[in-house]
C-alpha cells in the first residue's frame, strides 16, 4: 500500500496546497483550553518534585525519628518517584482500556487522597503512605496528558500544545519554591506545603469533567459521533470533512491492527521495537544528563559553591526555577519552528558546555579561597538551565506523544514515562554519595559525558518529527525497519503476530 502524504491532512503537503487552513498557536482558544487543563497534571508533576525539599526540614522538626534516620528522609523523598514508576507503568494501560479522560479523573482522585493523607499525617509512616498515592497520581498523569494533549492537536502546533504540559511542570516547580518560603512562618508548616498541592488537582477534576475524550480513542472505540462532535470544534469547516475522512479511515485499520496486538509486540515489532528505543532513549538521556539533580539540589549545590545562607540559597534556587520556567516558554516557540531534533542538539551543546564550566568552577573553587569561583558555579548553573529547558525539557515528552501508531500510544508512553522516572529516582538518589565520595567537580565532569552520549543518540537515533502527522510518522519507523518495500513489512509483521 502506498500512503499519498499529499492528502493526508496536516502534512506539510497538505498544509502547502492549502495554506489558509494552517493553524496557529493562538488561532483556537479552545484547543488553548484543552491543553492547559491536561497540562495541570504536569503542574502537579513539577509542584511535587520542589515542594519536598522545603517540607522535609519542616518534617525533620516534628517527628525526632525522621530527624535520626537518612533511611526515612530518603524513603519520604523517594516514595512519591516509587509511586510514579508504578503509575506511569499501569497509566499506558488505563489509558488504552478506558480512555484519556478517565485516566485523568483517575490521576486526580489519587492525588486529592494524597494530599489530605498527607497534611493529616499522625506519623512519618502515614506520611510516605501518602507520597506513594500522590506518585502513583503522578505517574498517572505524566503519561496521559502529552497524549491527551497531541491527540487533540494539529499536526503543525501539536509540538507548542505538548510542550505547554513540560510549561506547566516547569511553572509547578517554581510555584513550589515561592510556597516554601510562603509558609515558613506559618503552624504546621510542613502540613500546608504538601497539603495544597490537593487544590489544583480538585481543579483538573471539576474542569475535566466538561471536557471530551480524546477524538482519536473514540474513534478508535467507534464512537464516531462523539469524535466528530469534538474535531468539528477543532478545525475549520474547509478542513473538518478532510480530518472526519482520514480518522475514520485511520481507525478502521487501527482496530484492526488491535484485535491481533499484544503488550510483547512492543519487542517483537522491529519498527515498534526501534521507536520505544528513542523515545525510551531521550527519556533516560533527559535524566541522566541531570536536569532532576539541579532542581532537587539546587540549594544544595549553591551551598556547596560557597554560599552558605538558606535564605541566599533558596533565592538563588528560586531564580533558577524561575529561568527554567522561562527557557520552557521559549522551547514552546521553538520546537514547532525549529524542529524537535535540532532544538535537543543545540541544547545538549549547551548542556554540555555549562557542565564543562560546573566542573572547572568547583574544581578552582576546591583549591582557592577565591570567591569569583563560587559565581562562576551560579552562573554554570543558571547556563545549564538556560539551554536545558528550551530543549530536552520539552523534546522528550513531545517525541514520546507522537511516535508510536495509536494502538502502541498508551502502552508506549507509559513504558518511556516509566523510564524516565526509574532513571529520576536513580540520579536523585545517588548524585548526593557520588559527590561525597568523588568530588562534585567529577560528578559533573560525569554528567557532561553523558551529554556527549546523548548528543551523538539524538543526531544518529532521533527523526524529526516537526509538522508530521501521527501517519508520515509511521512510515519512518516503517521505511528504517523494512526499507522501501513495504510488502517484505507486511509478511514479517504477519509472522510475528501469529
Amino acid at each position: 500500500m502506498t500512503i499519498t502524504m499529499q492528502s493526508t491532512p496536516g502534512s506539510s503537503g497538505y498544509l502547502d496546497l492549502h495554506p489558509e487552513r494552517k493553524m496557529s498557536f493562538f488561532k483556537n482558544p479552545y484547543i488553548l483550553g484543552l491543553a492547559a487543563v491536561a497540562g495541570i497534571g504536569g503542574l502537579l508533576f513539577g509542584y511535587d518534585t520542589g515542594v519536598i525539599s522545603g517540607a522535609l526540614l519542616y518534617i525533620k522538626d516534628d517527628f525526632e525519628e525522621v530527624r535520626n534516620s537518612n533511611f526515612l528522609q530518603e524513603t519520604i523523598v523517594s516514595m512519591a518517584i516509587a509511586g510514579a514508576i508504578v503509575g506511569a507503568a499501569v497509566g499506558g494501560w488505563i489509558n488504552d482500556a478506558y480512555g484519556r479522560k478517565k485516566a485523568t479523573l483517575l490521576a486526580d482522585v489519587i492525588f486529592i487522597l494524597g494530599a489530605i493523607v498527607m497534611a493529616a499525617a499522625p506519623n512519618p509512616y502515614v506520611l510516605i503512605v501518602g507520597r506513594l498515592l500522590v506518585g502513583l497520581g503522578v505517574g498517572i498523569a505524566s503519561v496521559t496528558a502529552p497524549v491527551y494533549i497531541a491527540e487533540a492537536s494539529p499536526s503543525e502546533i501539536r509540538g507548542s500544545l505538548v510542550s505547554t504540559n513540560v510549561l506547566m511542570i516547569t511553572g509547578g516547580q517554581f510555584i513550589s519554591y515561592l510556597v516554601n518560603l510562603a509558609f515558613t512562618e506559618v503552624p504546621g508548616t510542613w502540613r500546608w506545603m504538601l497539603g495544597v498541592s490537593g487544590v489544583p488537582a480538585l481543579i483538573q477534576f471539576i474542569l475535566m469533567l466538561f471536557l471530551p475524550e480524546s477524538p482519536r480513542w473514540l474513534f478508535l472505540k467507534n464512537r464516531k459521533n462523539e469524535a466528530v462532535d469534538v474535531i468539528s470544534k477543532i478545525f475549520s469547516l474547509d478542513r473538518l470533512e478532510d480530518e472526519i475522512d482520514f480518522l475514520t479511515a485511520q481507525s478502521e485499520k487501527e482496530r484492526q491492527r488491535r484485535s491481533t496486538i499484544k503488550f510483547w509486540h512492543v519487542f517483537r515489532s522491529k519498527e515498534i521495537g526501534m521507536a520505544f528505543l528513542v523515545g525510551g532513549g531521550v527519556m533516560f538521556f533527559q535524566q541522566f544528563t541531570g536536569i532532576n539533580t539541579v532542581m532537587y539540589y539546587s540549594p544544595t549545590i549553591v551551598q556547596m559553591a560557597g554560599f552558605h545562607a538558606n535564605k541566599l540559597a533558596l533565592l538563588l534556587s528560586l531564580i533558577v526555577a524561575g529561568m527554567n520556567a522561562v527557557g520552557t516558554v521559549l522551547g514552546i516557540y521553538l520546537i514547532d519552528n525549529t524542529g524537535r531534533k535540532k532544538l535537543a542538539l543545540c541544547s545538549l551543546g549547551g548542556v554540555f558546555a555549562s557542565l564543562i564550566m560546573l566542573t572547572l568552577a568547583f574544581y578552582k573553587q576546591s583549591s582557592s579561597s577565591n570567591g569569583v569561583y563560587g559565581w562562576l558555579a551560579v552562573i554554570g548553573l543558571g547556563l545549564y538551565i538556560g539551554f536545558f529547558s528550551p530543549g530536552m525539557g520539552p523534546v522528550p515528552w513531545t517525541i514520546n506523544s507522537e511516535i508510536y501508531p495509536e494502538e502502541y500510544r498508551g502502552i508506549c508512553g507509559g513504558m518511556a514515562a516509566t523510564v524516565c522516572w526509574v532513571s529520576n529516582l536513580i540520579v536523585s538518589e545517588s548524585f548526593l554519595s557520588i559527590a561525597e565520595g568523588i568530588g562534585i567537580a567529577p560528578t559533573f565532569l560525569i554528567l557532561a559525558g553523558i551529554a556527549v552520549v546523548a548528543f551523538f543518540f539524538v543526531l544518529l537515533y532521533v527523526p524529526e518529527t516537526q509538522g508530521l502527522t501521527f501517519d508520515e510518522v509511521e512510515v519512518i519507523w516503517r521505511e528504517r525497519a523494512w526499507g522501501k518495500n513495504p510488502n517484505t513489512q507486511n509478511l514479517l509483521e504477519q509472522g510475528s503476530q501469529s
